[in-house]
């Protein structure tokens, strides 16, 4: 970060400029006072002569000094130094204001990144305990919508429809392990079953044809 510019992002030579302005606004300066020439300015501020030079000129462009050749600045009005300070307040909120968007947005983009991070882990070790654990069961509840309501797993030819095998049902809250056969669809029942990754499609589309 160049020297020149604090960490608040305002050059050196426009805060040496509002420095001054209090200065006066506070009577340090009086009006008609001369102040130090530009090269003791930047002694003063430990900053280069051109530095000094800018934040004179600033304060010349509002009208409260006058830049005499050779003879040093002169305090010309306390009231335009009010009117800079107050110029350099809003400057200030609109900049503090900026910065803060650009934080936040910036908090936002890092917060989007590491939560993306954590579901693409995530994902990746589902796909690899799957692939490692091909027995993990799908389920499916079973509604009014299908035609195989009140009807057996054998009967409807579940398996051989769907090459999908139902190891449970869960019914009014109690499990059943593996039903077989003779198991009978009911209304609001929660089948689980296993079978490859394309299973969870054609169960889906053998239990509501429509």
């Amino acid at each position: 970060m160049s020297k020149k510019r604090a960490d608040n992002g305002i050059p050196k030579y426009q805060q040496i400029a509002t420095d001054i302005a209090y200065k006066i606004v506070n009577g340090i300066y009086q009006e008609g006072q001369k102040i130090y020439a530009r090269s003791a300015i930047g002694s003063q501020y430990s900053v280069s002569s051109e530095t000094a030079r800018r934040a004179m000129c600033i304060l010349a462009d509002w009208d409260v000094v006058t830049i005499e050749k050779n003879s040093g600045v002169l305090i010309k009005s306390m009231d335009n130094a009010k009117n800079f300070l107050q110029q350099q307040e809003k400057t200030r909120s609109i900049h503090n204001l900026k910065r803060n968007i650009l934080d936040s947005v910036k908090r936002q983009q890092q917060e989007i990144e590491v939560l993306y991070d954590y579901l693409t882990e995530m994902i990746d070790q589902i796909e690899r305990y799957r692939s490692t654990n091909p027995f993990i069961p799908y389920e499916m509840v079973v509604t009014e919508e299908t035609p195989y309501l009140d009807r057996t797993v054998g009967e409807v030819d579940f398996w051989q429809e769907t090459f999908a095998t139902v190891i449970a049902i869960r019914r009014n809250g109690v499990l059943m392990m593996s039903p077989g056969p003779k198991a009978v669809f009911r209304k609001n029942d929660i089948i689980y079953y296993t079978g490859d990754e394309d299973c969870p499609d054609r169960v889906r589309k053998f239990m509501y044809p429509d």
